[in-house]
């Protein structure tokens, strides 16, 4: 990277491990980075290019409230900070509010309406076909009867996913499911619908694996145009085949980076983008599934041979130092330790991956989202964390197993016993 003038403090809204990348790409230029978020626990905020850690909780303050304190905060600062959001709540409430806060903070101005139409995925459907761009067919059910009237002329599997994906993830701790028959269908319905509202869609399911799903980040500035861009495609996914990326690769792709920079232009999109789609071989097409109007938990997987990435190219374009071309580092590879050791576990036992495979899938990794040579608090605290988990997960399998042999297996014997005297009388 070119010299950058640092002078201006950067403020994060939500923490996770992107917010990490964050602060660890801003942070080594000599940038002051805050974080905003209602959770002290959180690993990532022990990291030492974090310079201040407040906490706030977005998700319980009224909305005047939250407005207010980030309008107290940037006068603490000073220099009118860049706002960085993480999440879509906040994302839409940067959006809603911009008027107040555009006073005291930096931030691409985009519509509250553009914004809802990239993170409802039932708007963003509808916008991609008034637009004629492809996207997997969907249905919108209001009732069960809704879904068994569907499942009747379906072909399964099918995606039954949340319209507003975090909503759902924070109440049942996933975004979406794959379903595979009418049975599993109805079940899954009644289990993750939201009493009292009508969150969730189904949607075709594209097949093909893990690696079929692409992505694009980017950052494109007032007038729409693509200052930087990146391709690549996922490896990994936590939770696996339906969730976000534990390891990814940086790989070109003309024909994604095109549809992408051609569709953001023709809805006036500024700001930082990541975006998915799925490559369906049935007819060679490339299918959009999630656009993000905001920088991504994955964004830094992709980076520059100059060490530009999304987040860098916001931070200069904003504050008026100009933005250097960026060559991506083609093949570079991004994993997330934890949510990767729990995948492959997963993978494992569905058999699609092996010992041999998964050694072979770490060679080429660039970049860790915990680990780093220079800042090590954050990976200590993700490991402890991790280490729980995992102590959890094989404590219920010994139970489960234990709970076999000392009740089931009785009861199997028992079963055979009284089958075997039915048969002899």
């Amino acid at each position: 990277m070119h010299q950058v003038d640092p002078s201006v403090p950067v403020v994060v809204l939500g923490v996770h491990h992107g917010t990490l990348g964050i602060a660890r790409s801003l942070g080594r230029l000599g940038i002051a980075v805050s974080c905003v978020d209602g959770d002290r626990s959180h690993p990532a905020l022990a990291s030492r290019y974090l310079r201040r850690v407040v906490a706030w909780d977005m998700k319980r303050a009224p909305e005047a409230a939250t407005v207010a304190f980030l309008e107290e905060l940037a006068h603490r600062l000073g220099g009118r900070p860049l706002l960085i959001p993480t999440t879509d709540a906040t994302t839409l409430f940067v959006a809603q509010h911009a008027a107040p806060l555009a006073a005291s903070f930096r931030f691409p101005r985009r519509s509250c309406e553009l914004v809802r139409s990239f993170s409802d995925k039932g708007e963003a459907f509808r916008l991609a076909r008034r637009l004629g761009i492809a996207t997997p067919a969907a249905a919108f059910p209001r009732s069960s009867d809704d879904v068994r009237e569907f499942a009747a002329r379906a072909t399964f599997p099918l995606m039954l996913k949340g319209i507003d994906g975090t909503r759902l993830q924070r109440r049942m701790g996933r975004k979406m499911v794959i379903v595979r028959s009418e049975r599993e269908l109805a079940a899954e319905y009644t289990r993750l619908e939201e009493p009292g509202a009508h969150n969730l869609m189904l949607q075709e399911y594209i097949p093909g694996g893990d690696d079929t799903v692409w992505m694009f980040n980017g950052y494109f500035n007032t007038d729409s145009d693509c200052l930087v861009a990146f391709t690549g495609k996922k490896l990994r996914q936590h939770a696996v085949h339906v969730g976000a990326t534990s390891l990814g690769i940086c790989l070109p792709n003309q024909a994604i980076a095109e549809l992408t920079t051609s569709f953001m232009k023709r809805v006036g999109y500024c700001g930082i983008l990541d975006i998915g789609y799925r490559y369906d071989a049935r007819d060679g097409v490339y299918k959009l599934l999630d656009p993000n109007p905001r920088i991504g938990c994955t964004f830094r997987l992709f980076v520059a041979q100059n060490g530009m990435d999304v987040a860098r190219c916001l931070y200069l374009d904003l504050t008026g130092q100009p933005v250097p071309a960026a060559v991506p580092r083609w093949g570079r590879k991004w994993i997330v330790e934890d949510w990767d050791v729990e995948s492959c576990l997963d993978y494992r036992r569905e058999g699609s991956l092996t010992l041999r495979q998964w050694a072979a899938s770490l060679r080429g990794i660039e970049e860790w989202a915990w680990f780093a040579a220079d800042d090590l608090g954050p990976f200590f605290r993700m490991a402890g964390a991790l280490g729980w988990r995992l102590l959890r997960w094989a404590a219920r399998r010994a139970w489960s197993r234990l709970r076999e042999e000392v009740w089931d297996g009785p009861q199997r014997w028992w079963r055979q016993m009284v089958h075997a005297k039915s048969e002899t009388a």
